[in-house]
């Protein structure tokens, strides 16, 4: 390089543009001066090209779209660096290094030219790219099987088409151009028949709503369903899962047979009705025939009395009449007495039938759930353990149990009153289930006691929901009259261990939640 101080080399670099007659344009001035100067020559910054470039790039998926706006930046920018790592990105590579000797400027030029070659423009794909291998596609199709069964089999011709491209996709040798246009048109077909599939489930669970709000129809007392029926309202509104459906279909059960059994004794005591009025019309009727005998016999009686000569004539007509008089007498207090009896069984009927819907709502409400926080009880809690068990058992996934106790419930109750303690226990319910995930179980333990299961959940896990839970519940209070009431529950978490029972594990989770009251209680601990 020749030492010229920088003024020196302008003023060189101005005297041979006029020398050499050249435009004096600043790539013409930049050339002279690094030629004077003894440095390299550095191509100007093509901003502008970089920017159509830019602009042509897709953006359909969110790394697109951070890249694209990187490129941007850079641009404006002038930094070729930034420039080159955007593009090798959006293209699914790696900047490599700069070669020994090369500098980074230098070495950037290369790479950029390199990774503009893999970008997928919208009319020219670029399909070559190292990523689209076999074993790539194969897990397309294997993604596209997974959600076959979500899809129903109805459509033949969609189930055709799926079969075709699951086998294009696990060819050893597919072309990648021809596998795009069939993913494209697969794809189109796909939202046809996923959208086909959202509206039968809306339409199946609309015909439920149908059914659950007719339920209550079909019986002699629209009043006695309606607990019932507002609880299968409740647990078959969306989100549907596979829980929730269960629980459906064990409340379903119980409705039919309180149904079953309601219409069976409300048909005895039908037929029982039936055979009372039957009764009851045959004696009016041997009332109504012995009552026109009598009166014809009193007719004639008091023919042959006038008749009569003497007493002696008369005395025969009076003990006929008399005998008739005590036949009627006894008819009419037989047929009397019996209709008192029809009467009390009819009554007894009646009252039976009462006790009978009144036992049936009682027994159907508290089958599985509790009446006051329509959480499960204890046979619901039973229940549902089991299922979890089967599902740990069979996928091996982790399970964990929380047990919740209610901080100070009896100070709660001595001072506010028994209603204020079982709206507190309402309070923590509504809030739980607000928290829960759809999969996660509640149900009532005993007492102020709440056992929350939480499949596919770790101890860890388990420990930072029943937090949330506690965060949660500390931001909301409720009123008990004018005085506002907030609550808090120490808990225990104990994650389900191989071969050990559900409830062993509760056990464990109730000690640790002994020891969270021990240890100053609002707190979680893990068993």
């Amino acid at each position: 390089m020749i030492d010229k101080k920088p003024f020196e080399i302008a003023r060189e670099t101005l005297k041979q543009l006029t020398v050499r007659k050249l435009a004096p344009t600043p790539i013409n001035y930049q050339r002279i001066y690094s030629e004077i100067a003894g440095q390299a020559i550095e191509p100007p910054f093509p901003a502008d090209r970089l920017r159509d470039i830019a602009v042509s790039l897709p953006t359909k998926t969110p790394g697109q779209q951070k890249q694209r706006g990187l490129l941007e930046s850079a641009i404006s920018q002038l930094n070729w660096d930034g420039v080159k790592n955007a593009l090798m990105a959006y293209g699914g590579f790696s900047p490599p290094a700069p070669e020994p000797g090369k500098s980074a400027t230098m070495a950037l030029h290369e790479p950029a030219k390199a990774a503009v070659t893999v970008i997928e423009l919208p009319d020219h794909p670029v399909v070559t790219a190292p990523a689209l291998t076999a074993d790539f596609f194969g897990q397309i199709a294997r993604l596209i099987e997974y959600a076959l069964p979500a899809l129903g089999q109805d459509d033949e011709r969609f189930a055709e088409q799926t079969q075709t491209l699951i086998k294009a996709l696990r060819q050893p040798n597919a072309d990648a151009v021809a596998l795009k246009q069939m993913l494209t048109s697969y794809g189109h077909r796909l939202s046809f028949a996923a959208e086909d599939q959202a509206e039968i489930k809306n339409v199946l669970l609309k015909l439920l709503h149908l059914i659950i709000e007719n339920i209550s129809h079909l019986s002699l007392d629209d009043g006695w369903l309606k607990g019932q029926v507002d609880a299968l309202m409740e647990v078959c509104a969306p989100p549907l899962t596979l829980r929730r459906l269960d629980d459906v279909e064990q409340r379903l059960k119980d409705v039919i047979f309180k149904q079953t059994e309601a219409k069976t004794r409300a048909v005895q005591a039908q037929e029982e009705m039936r055979q009372m009025l039957a009764t009851f019309v045959d004696r009016l009727a041997t009332m109504s025939q012995s009552t026109g005998s009598f009166h014809d016999m009193l007719e004639q009686s008091a023919r042959l009395i006038e008749q009569a000569k003497t007493i002696t004539d008369i005395a025969p007509v009076l003990k006929e009449v008399v005998g008739a008089t005590r036949t009627m007498a006894h008819d009419s207090e037989s047929a009397r007495n019996e209709l008192q009896s029809m009467k009390k069984r009819a009554e007894a009927t009646e009252v039976e039938l009462s006790k009978l819907h009144q036992e049936l709502d009682r027994v159907s409400a508290q089958a599985r759930h509790d009446p006051l926080t329509g959480a499960l009880n204890r046979q619901g809690l039973d229940e549902a353990l089991g299922r979890e068990l089967s599902k740990v058992r069979r996928q091996d996934t982790p399970l964990c149990m929380a047990l919740l106790d209610i901080d100070n419930f009896k100070k709660l109750n001595d001072t506010l009153g028994h209603a204020t303690g079982d709206v507190a226990l309402t309070h923590l319910a509504s809030v739980a289930r607000e928290v829960m995930r759809p999969q996660d179980t509640l149900a009532r333990y005993g007492g102020e006691e709440f056992v929350i299961l939480l499949p596919d959940t770790s101890l860890d896990q388990g420990i930072d929901a029943m937090t949330r839970l506690q965060r949660e519940l500390t931001k909301r209070f409720f009123l008990a009259g004018t005085e506002k009431v907030l609550i808090t529950f120490s808990a225990g978490v104990a994650q389900l261990a191989t071969n050990e029972t559900g409830q062993d594990a509760i056990k464990r989770a109730d000690q640790a939640m002994y020891l969270a009251k021990r240890a100053g209680k609002n707190r979680v601990l893990g068993a």
